[in-house]
This record gives C-alpha cells, structure tokens and sequence, in this order.
C-alpha cells in the first residue's frame, strides 16, 4: 500500500516553546525571592508569582488572537481557539489570586481591611488605575465568554466586545513594570518582558491588518453569482484578480465579510466548496443565522472582504494511500473540495455524505461527476420516510469499508455528527492520529 508522509505539525514544539516560556517566569520568580519567615511574605510572594504568570499568558491569550499563519493553517484554527479559550480561563483565574493574595498581603503589612487597601492601592500606586480598568474589562469578557451565556448573545455582538480584550490587556501590561519587583531589580527582565509583547503586537498588526489589508487591495473581490443548491443552501461564486495565487487549499476556508447593508460589520468563517480559480473563489452555506440567511440576497458586484486563507484541513494531514472523506450537513463544503483534488489512485477515495434527506444532498450532481471522473466511491446516508436517523457504527463502516483501519480519514459537520462519526471510526480500528477533524464557529 503507498504510504505518504504527512507535513509534522508544530503543535509539540509550539507546547514545548510555551512550557519554556513558563519555567523561565518561575526562574525570574524564584531567583528575586528571599527567604519567607512569616505568613505575610508567603501571601505576598504568592501573589507576585501569580501575577508574573497571568501576565504571561495575557501575552499567549492576544498571540493566539493573532491568526498567525503557522498556527492557523497547521496546527487547526479550531484547535487554536481551544487553546485561547483554555489560556484565558487561566489566566482570569491566575488574575484574581494575584490580586486577592496582594492586596491581603498589603492589608496585613498595613493593618487594615482587604477593601480599603485595594481603594488605596488603585488610587496611589503607578498605573494601578488602568490595570483596574483592564482587569474589569476582562472580568467582562470572561463573563460573556462563559458557555450558557455566550450561546445567548449573537455571535457579531460577541465577536465585537471580545476585541476589547486587546484594550484590557494594553491597559493591564504597564503597572507590571511600574509595581512588579522583579522587573525592578532585574532590567533584563524588563528587557525580556518588553520583547514579548511587543512581538506579539507586532504579530497582530502583521497578521490582523495589513495583511487582510494587503490580500483585499490586491485581489478585489466582489459577489458574482448566488446559486441555490437545495432548500435552505446556496453558493456565493466570488470573482477577483489572480484568486489562484490566493495560497489556499481545498478543506480551508476564509472569514468573509460582504459589503452589502446590514452586513458590513459582521465577518463569519465559510470554507471553500471548489478549489480555487484563476478569477473565482465558491462557498456553499447553510442558512443557520441571520448572517448566513442573508447571502441569498446578495447582489452581483457586491463587494468582498476576505481574511485568510484558515484552517488545516487540508491533504497534507494524510499518511496512508486510502482516505475516506466524512461529511455532515453543511460539512459537506470542505470534504467536496477535497473530493475533488485529493490526489489518490482509482479506488483508493470513500466519500460518505449524511444528511436528512435526499432534498438537502447539496452539490450532489457535482459529487456524482466527480466521482465518475475519479473512480471514487460516493455514498450517502439518510432518513427513512419515517424520520428514523441510520446509525453510523463500527459494524456499518466495515461493511461499508472492510479496510476501513488501513485509512485516513477527513471529518467535517455539527458536533452531534461529528462526535459520533469520531467515535464509530475509533470502534472500527481507524487510530486517532489519522482522523482530521476540523470545526468553526458559523
């Protein structure tokens, strides 16, 4: 069986890179720290360690913001904000010890109530004022961010006051310098400290604005078609300048953001349904909010915005001659690209496609000539007449796929299909490490 060996994902290295990062704050910590012979000077201490980490992590928070292209594109978009969402419940904890410790390490010193000595301490040590400020505001967004509640606020709203997490943080860096002990007494610390935040706002700025700005002016994009494929799905064909040049590959996907009323201000991500042309880029969306009910209405000349290309779903991630493509729904936009340009020999590529009924195959015509031009197998699962769900199991897949172990496998659709497709694959014999599975937040 032809082998292929897969690009190696930097998530290793980038983990090892982070758990560096946090030893040497703990040597900063460790090497200023005299000997503690009281409670008072263990609470203090503790709380300075605390805040040296939460300031650490406030950095990796607005680095995984970044979109940076080697986190983005390799290790999974996807998997990124599950670590920035990890990372930031951290460091709100890690923010709320340093300032509890604190200031009842200062109330003992002083002999006065917890309260009091915070109010004192905003109102007379350097930059304390806009680190209470930032500390609010991030106290805010991790309130918003929580997942009951988050499910309740339109993404747009959410998306737009969790940009103020770049605020909170410029407001909370300088009293780490002004107040923080360490940086007092150790100028490359100092040093260190100002290399790393200003790195990661220079990634921000890089990645976040002028290279949307530099991809928008070079290639021009603008609506050219609106397509309905089956009740409640269309497709957005979007022209422009040189869109091959673009560097995006089947299975990744864009943030878009269509200049039309009502929707200049909210950006959502859409992966590519076809791989890209020399003047056109496709998506196929669901409509499943107002943002993604709104794009039947586009009309012809509307102007794009696109940030991108995102996402690591791509054939890079394959290891074995064999690939079996799995899509759910509106999950089917990624694998169909895929289906398309995944290199593989006649009989080597499975597309299984589940959906409620025959109505809602999307893009099936185009998946039927395909698969007669590649030699490829296509099938689908659906309801019966009754509404009754086909279970994918282990046994269905292997009879399906007798060979099923000895493939890779690409996985895309809700969180309901994919969790159990993921745990039907593992019964089958399919190892994790060779099912891909990427998922955003429509």
């Amino acid at each position: 069986m032809r082998r292929i060996r897969p690009r190696r994902s930097p998530a290793i290295p980038l983990l090892i890179a982070v758990w560096a990062g946090a030893a040497g704050v703990v040597w900063l910590w460790w090497s200023n720290t005299p000997s503690i012979a009281d409670d008072k000077g263990r609470i203090l201490n503790a709380g300075r360690i605390t805040g040296l980490l939460a300031g650490y992590l406030m950095a990796l928070v607005v680095l995984q913001m970044a979109r940076v292209p080697a986190l983005e594109r390799r290790v999974g978009s996807d998997r990124v904000a599950r670590w920035h969402a990890m990372s930031g419940r951290y460091m709100l904890c890690l923010v709320l010890a340093h300032i509890g410790l604190t200031m009842y390490g200062y109330a003992l010193q002083a002999n006065t109530g917890v309260v009091q000595q915070t109010v004192d301490s905003v109102k007379t040590l350097p930059d304390m004022g806009k680190a209470a400020i930032g500390t609010g505001l991030l106290l805010f967004i991790g309130l918003i961010s929580v997942g009951g509640l988050r499910k309740r606020i339109p993404y747009d709203t959410w998306y737009h006051i969790h940009l103020l997490t770049y605020v909170s943080v410029y407001l909370s860096f300088w009293h780490q310098l002004s107040t923080g002990n360490d940086f007092a007494v150790e100028p490359t610390a100092t040093t260190a400290w100002y290399a790393l935040y200003g790195t990661v706002t220079a990634l921000v700025i890089w990645y976040r604005v002028i290279t949307p700005v530099r991809l928008n002016l070079r290639h021009r994009m603008q609506v050219e078609e609106v397509v309905e494929e089956a009740p409640g799905i269309v497709s957005v064909l979007i022209s422009g300048k040189r869109l091959h040049r673009i560097g995006a590959e089947p299975g990744q996907f864009f943030r878009w953001r269509f200049m039309a009323p009502g929707m200049r201000l909210s950006s959502h991500p859409y992966s590519l349904s076809a791989a890209p042309r020399p003047g056109l880029l496709r998506i196929t969306v669901k409509a499943l909010g107002d943002h993604s009910t709104a794009l039947k209405g586009l009309k012809r000349g509307t102007r794009v915005w696109a940030e991108g290309p995102y996402g690591a779903l791509t054939a890079s991630r394959r290891s074995q001659g064999k690939v079996l493509l799995m899509a759910g729904g509106v999950g089917i936009t990624p694998m169909r690209a895929l289906f398309e340009t995944l290199p593989a020999e006649r009989g080597d590529l499975t597309l299984l496609y589940r959906a409620n009924s025959t109505q809602d195959l999307a893009l099936w015509d185009e998946l039927s000539a395909i698969a007669d031009e590649r030699g490829a197998r296509l099938m689908y699962a659906v309801n019966s007449p009754d509404g009754e769900r086909p279970d994918i199991n282990p046994e269905t897949l292997r009879q399906k796929l007798p060979d099923i172990d000895d493939h890779d496998v690409f996985l895309c659709g809700p969180p309901g299909f994919a969790e159990g497709a993921y745990t039907a694959l593992r019964g089958a014999g399919v190892p994790a490490r060779r099912i891909h599975h990427e998922s955003f937040e429509l």
